[in-house]
């Protein structure tokens, strides 16, 4: 197909892209990771500052970090509302000074954002590589859907009945027992 790009071209604009965002991310007056779940911002700054010189708000669409009588380092819309009464904020002594942590709780935990605030730049979503979760992260109720879901899986791919064919089965079993008069030789599962 003349002009598409060859795997090199590709692979070089993705370098070039990649090098784009770094270094717009690199430019922002704070550094932010992300999980599936939750946000989290951290801005380092001078030691004299004490929480109280501080000016944070958190609103389920809205995050303003300042000190006060300053610019702020980051103020503007959340691309996504998050849960206000499960985020929080802390001022850390660190090596460099002190460190605002902010940790934002998101709504949805399903998407990935591509920016803090709106007005960031962003970032390419469709470049995150998710950490691996295990099964024990997973509350009782997620974790028994996903081990019931892994197990009919394999049951299929053996050729054995996954688990709802086996309690059907099971209970015609169990019916046929309490019903010995019946003829169940021309019964089809289905």
């Amino acid at each position: 197909m003349p002009g598409s790009p060859t795997p090199e071209e590709r692979e070089k604009a993705d370098a070039e892209l990649k090098a784009k965002e770094e270094a717009e991310q690199a430019a922002l007056p704070y550094k932010w990771t992300q999980t599936i779940k939750d946000v989290d911002v951290t801005i380092t700054i001078d030691a004299k500052y004490k929480g109280r010189d501080l000016d944070v708000k958190l609103t389920k669409t809205a995050l303003k970090v300042a000190i006060k009588g300053q610019e702020p380092f980051i103020d503007g819309e959340l691309p996504h509302p998050i849960h206000v009464d499960e985020s929080t904020w802390t001022l850390e002594t660190v090596p460099s000074g002190k460190e605002i942590s902010v940790h934002l709780d998101k709504v949805n935990q399903m998407e990935w954002w591509a920016h803090v605030v709106t007005s960031a730049p962003k970032i390419d979503t469709s470049k995150i590589q998710p950490e691996n979760s295990k099964l024990s992260d997973l509350d009782g109720e997620t974790r028994g859907m996903v081990e019931k879901m892994m197990y009919d899986q394999r049951q299929k791919e053996i050729g054995k009945p996954t688990s709802d064919e086996q309690k059907k089965l099971e209970m015609l079993e169990k019916f046929k027992a309490q019903h010995p008069e019946m003829d169940f030789s021309n019964a089809k599962l289905g």
